[in-house]
């Protein structure tokens, strides 16, 4: 059975056991070593990353772990140089999620000649990574623009607002496109870069608005993103359904306002990423030879009815 099969709680199942399996032969051979954790982020500035750090201190403690984070703040620069520091301060394994896929690998290089175990996070990094965890990133913009798509009954015009150059980004405009394009009275009229930032996504959503007095439906990349969209169309005055990707809790808020524009967001889970990564790091770096390259894990669709139960 392939990997990608298997269904999320075995998956975990499975990754723990291999993890308990790793650490207890690390720990045999470890000696008094402390091991210590770095991750780098591509920004704190956002709750979701915030949540994917507690997460990480509190796994990283219940192992008697040192753990090292950084802000990229969106800058790859300052990734790789912050990367090549966490190098020279003695990490074992680098929990990477990358500001930019292909501008990062000077960094996985350097961790590789470094011998630190590298698992890529969130987003795939290029370069010689021993792993990687990030939801079904293309399931994610599926789901949300085939659900727009049918709010809008299969007829209308939507305009996407992308964000930066990473695979999870590229891979959820691929998935929403590929819905929209199944709904023949679908038109995307526009697409442009909100930089998943509420103020600039705002400024942008009023261009779109402007430019296509007829608009129908939005799909933004992130919830924050979407959060700045979501001011421009309520101060437009217009009927346009806006979708998202994260789960974020102003996102599930709004979208448990009545009459509100925001109908659904493709939720992640990035507690449960952060620890199957850190979960892969383990075993890849004690050695387990069963553990997989890749892990993938479900989105779900929130919409208003999902809305009032969901949390991160």
């Amino acid at each position: 059975m392939n990997f990608r099969e298997i269904s999320v709680p075995f998956r975990k199942t499975a990754l723990a056991v291999a993890s308990s399996t790793a650490l207890a032969a690390g720990t045999v051979g470890a000696d008094d070593h402390n091991l210590k954790i770095g991750m780098s982020f591509q920004e704190l500035n956002n709750e979701y990353f915030v949540t994917m750090q507690e997460a990480l201190e509190t796994a990283a403690a219940s192992l008697g772990a040192e753990v090292i984070t950084t802000d990229a703040r969106h800058d790859v620069a300052k990734q790789v140089n912050d990367v090549e520091d966490m190098i020279q301060r003695g990490i074992d394994i680098l929990l990477l999620n990358p500001a930019d896929s292909v501008g990062v690998e000077t960094a996985v290089l350097a961790a590789k000649a470094a011998g630190v175990t590298t698992v890529a996070i969130d987003a795939q990094a290029n370069g010689p990574v021993d792993g990687f965890v990030g939801s079904k990133n293309y399931d994610a913009g599926y789901k949300a623009c085939d659900y727009l798509a049918q709010q809008l009954d299969g007829e209308g015009q939507v305009a996407l607002l992308d964000g930066i150059p990473v695979v999870p980004i590229l891979q959820r405009i691929d998935g929403c496109t590929a819905a929209l394009d199944e709904y023949d009275g679908i038109e995307i009229v526009d697409k442009q870069n909100g930089r998943q930032e509420r103020t600039h996504a705002m400024t942008v959503t009023e261009n779109i608005i402007q430019a296509h007095p007829d608009l129908d439906g939005l799909f933004s990349v992130n919830d924050i993103g979407s959060l700045g969209a979501l001011i421009a169309i309520d101060g437009s005055g217009q009927d346009i359904k806006l979708v998202s990707v994260d789960g974020h809790p102003e996102a599930i808020e709004a979208i448990q306002r009545p009459d509100s524009a925001f109908i659904a967001t493709s939720a992640q889970y990035p507690r449960d990423m952060v620890r199957l990564g850190l979960g892969l790091g383990l075993a890849k770096h004690w050695g387990a030879s069963t553990a997989p390259a890749e892990i993938p894990i479900d989105v779900e669709l929130i919409d208003r009815d999902k809305a009032a139960d969901f949390s991160w």
